[in-house]
């Protein structure tokens, strides 16, 4: 085979069969077929799809690229979550320690940051020492010991998806529903769970924007799991403004651990994070028969929190990992601050009508909370914190946001970007739904706004 005449082949619309699928991701993990043509081959795929055969085939050829880690010794029904990304999304650094704390083991391979969207492993890697490269061995033992283990892809796991998931992320080739399946679903099958979580992000900051969009992505994603005999439930949930109080990966521990804590109630600024964080952990704890419905484990969720339960299983889950936890127990412990410290004030008087939350996103890039190119090291201490939301009451001179920086020649730029990302009106806008739809083998229906 030709790896040209493959590029060429989807280029023009055509599927590819099993064996030239294995060529294409065998020869790419060797080293044969260089970055640029899986590139071009990745924007093929971008334009011109591939269909449900090729797509369970791609994942499939994906996820035994490596190992299948198998965790049957351990004892409980394995459940693991998985976000298709968006602003200010640091779910899993509180889910996973409650779902835990409520007796449902979670084997949690994640991702780093895509695009405009931040990476779990990014934010753990800010708390410092925590190491996110643990071997298969080092894995079992943690979630063994702590019920919660939250590592990278090893060189062991899905390696085809490790190699094109960088690659993806600099070429504008993330926003593929085949590609974003496979790498998911590759990633989450390896990893010796039983059944899976999706929480599918729709909005502008989200990478599937329209409803339309991330609902085909959804029934894409629940009927592979399905296939693969994995019980599999999905929701598709808002993404049209930053999820919570902050953007950038020092900023999202520190927020998941005030609300691990407690310190940040249902009523107040991160009501939003934390009605998506129990919704999905209720449907985890559901998963793993430690509850009869959805319901009763949100309930269960909510008690985790309230116990201190699950704030104590995120310091073992830390610890295990390496982490220092006082930094954690110590808010003044803080990694050390950063040059610049901007305020963005409102210039006018009136309500918080929106927030562009993919604008929010590419600021924190340029501030240095994410990557441009594969190479781009993260600054852990560039991002954002929002003093405002949509709804809020806003006057002249009032605080919308600060930035945080080492990078002086992007304070102007930034400022306006952020400035323009808040539209301030007279008239205080409609309450959207966080949760606008759950996805199962049955189908996909509405679902019932439940408001904390």
């Amino acid at each position: 085979m030709n790896i040209v005449e493959l590029i060429r082949k989807k280029r023009e619309g055509h599927s590819l069969t099993e064996d030239e699928f294995r060529f294409l991701l065998s020869g790419y993990v060797e080293g044969r077929i260089p970055d640029y043509q899986m590139s071009a081959f990745l924007m093929a795929c971008y334009f011109q799809g591939m269909s449900e055969q090729e797509t369970l085939t791609f994942t499939t050829l994906m996820l035994h690229s490596g190992e299948v880690v198998d965790l049957t010794p351990i004892p409980g029904i394995k459940v693991d979550k998985h976000s298709t990304g968006g602003v200010g999304d640091k779910v899993s650094l509180i889910l996973a320690p409650i779902v835990a704390a409520c007796g449902v083991p979670v084997p949690m391979i994640s991702g780093r940051g895509l695009g405009h969207t931040g990476g779990t492993l990014d934010k753990l890697e800010s708390i410092p020492g925590f190491r996110t490269n643990l071997s298969i061995a080092e894995y079992k033992n943690v979630i063994r010991e702590v019920g919660v283990v939250m590592i990278g892809q090893t060189k062991e796991i899905a390696p085809a998806d490790k190699k094109m998931y960088a690659l993806r992320d600099v070429t504008a080739t993330v926003e593929c529903i085949p590609l974003i399946a496979g790498s998911i679903m590759s990633k989450k099958l390896a990893e010796g769970i039983d059944a899976l979580v999706l929480d599918v992000k729709t909005g502008r900051g989200a990478f599937m924007q329209t409803h339309e969009h991330a609902r085909e992505l959804a029934q894409t994603l629940v009927r592979i799991g399905t296939q693969f005999g994995k019980q599999t439930i999905g929701f598709i949930t808002d993404m049209s403004q930053p999820l919570g109080m902050t953007i950038g990966n020092w900023l999202e521990v520190m927020e998941s651990v005030e609300c691990l804590r407690n310190n940040r109630g249902t009523n107040d600024a991160s009501s939003d994070l934390m009605e998506v964080t129990h919704l999905l952990s209720g449907a985890m704890i559901m998963l793993g028969k430690k509850a009869r419905t959805i319901e009763e484990g949100i309930e269960k969720s909510r008690e985790a929190i309230r116990r201190g339960t699950a704030y104590e299983t995120f310091l073992k889950l830390v610890r295990a990992h390496g982490g220092d936890i006082s930094v954690i127990e110590d808010a003044g412990l803080r990694q050390p601050l950063p040059k610049f410290s901007i305020d963005v004030k409102s210039l006018e008087r009136g309500v918080v009508s929106d927030i562009d939350a993919l604008e929010l996103g590419l600021a924190s890039i340029t501030l240095g909370a994410g990557r441009e190119t594969i190479e781009d090291i993260i600054d852990p201490k560039a991002g954002i914190k929002l003093n405002k939301k949509v709804g809020d009451p806003v006057e002249a001179g009032d605080s919308l946001a600060v930035f945080y920086t080492d990078r002086e020649d992007v304070l102007q730029p930034v400022r306006k970007r952020i400035e323009n990302a808040f539209r301030v009106g007279f008239v205080k806008p409609a309450t959207k739904p966080l949760v606008l739809d759950i996805v199962d083998k049955d189908g996909i229906r509405p679902w019932k706004w439940l408001p904390s």
